[in-house]
């Protein structure tokens, strides 16, 4: 029992760890919908593209943190409808343009990072994390953004998974497609931003979309999946703290690490049994 009672007797390490239990699930949730339409790709781009804003927000506030979430998630709300509108454009294909705006954005981020003194330190809090580092405030964040999304997603349950598996049954049914799609995009946006400090923008894709394809290996229902989602990616933010209090690793690694090898145990297991 010492084992798992003396990391929870530092306060960090408790509002870590609801920290990592509450983004995991959001992330699980949302990433359901991403894994069901192939948007993994989108989401690694706008977890990248958020850089340059935080990077100004780190400028103007003088280094303090705590306004971080406010330039994170505005400019997420920004880049993914930007994403979403520059996407539908005949001219150039979708992955193509998500190729080119997540690349440019990530490189003006560190530019601007660069200009700090100290950005060597204060880039790999950006790119991987901090979620010991999780502030009374930021928790209250998270728990009031993150209700907030999985309101949303639980008000239009049903128009989201008519999109999902059917957009042209989506359109006949005269559902707002494009302003569904939009909502999605910012409930995304949202998540993404959330998760910053958790995960950080380098392994921030992993919690979207880990967790959903474990839960996808092992069921075909939508319920099912964000459930199994949600359960898999609270057990790997708790066995990843964990993980990174006795192994002195860190901790965003730790937690995308034991989410990995729950993919592989759940691939395995698919594969000695297909039905």
């Amino acid at each position: 029992m010492s084992f798992l009672l003396e990391p929870l007797q530092y306060e960090f390490m408790q509002r870590g760890m609801i920290a990592a239990v509450l983004v995991g699930i959001v992330c699980a949730v949302v990433g359901s919908y991403m894994v069901l339409r192939g948007m993994a790709f989108f989401g690694d781009a706008l977890a990248h593209t958020i850089l340059p804003g935080i990077a100004i927000g780190y400028l103007v506030s003088g280094g303090a943190r705590d306004t971080l979430f406010w330039w994170a998630l505005g400019t997420a709300i920004i880049a993914a409808l930007g994403i979403g509108a520059i996407s539908k454009q005949a001219e150039i294909k979708e992955d193509t343009a998500i190729g080119i705006i997540f690349a440019g954005m990530f490189a003006l981020g560190i530019a601007l990072i660069s200009t700090v003194r100290s950005y060597a330190v204060d880039l790999s809090h950006f790119l991987f994390g901090d979620v010991l580092g999780v502030s009374a405030q930021s928790l209250w964040l998270i728990v009031i953004f993150g209700g907030l999304v999985l309101f949303v997603i639980a008000a239009f349950y049903k128009e989201f998974l008519t999109l999902s598996f059917d957009p042209i049954l989506a359109a006949t049914l005269r559902l707002p497609v494009n302003l569904l799609n939009n909502l999605l995009l910012g409930l995304i946006a949202v998540t993404v931003a959330i998760s910053l400090q958790t995960v950080g923008v380098a392994l921030m894709v992993a919690m979207l979309v880990t967790p959903a394809a474990t839960a996808s290996l092992l069921t075909h229902r939508l319920p099912t999946m964000m459930a199994l989602a949600a359960l898999f990616a609270a057990s790997s933010g708790v066995i990843g703290l964990y993980l990174s209090f006795y192994l002195s690793i860190a901790s965003g690694a730790a937690i995308v690490l034991t989410a990995t090898m729950i993919f592989m145990i759940a691939f395995a297991w698919k594969k000695v049994n297909p039905r």
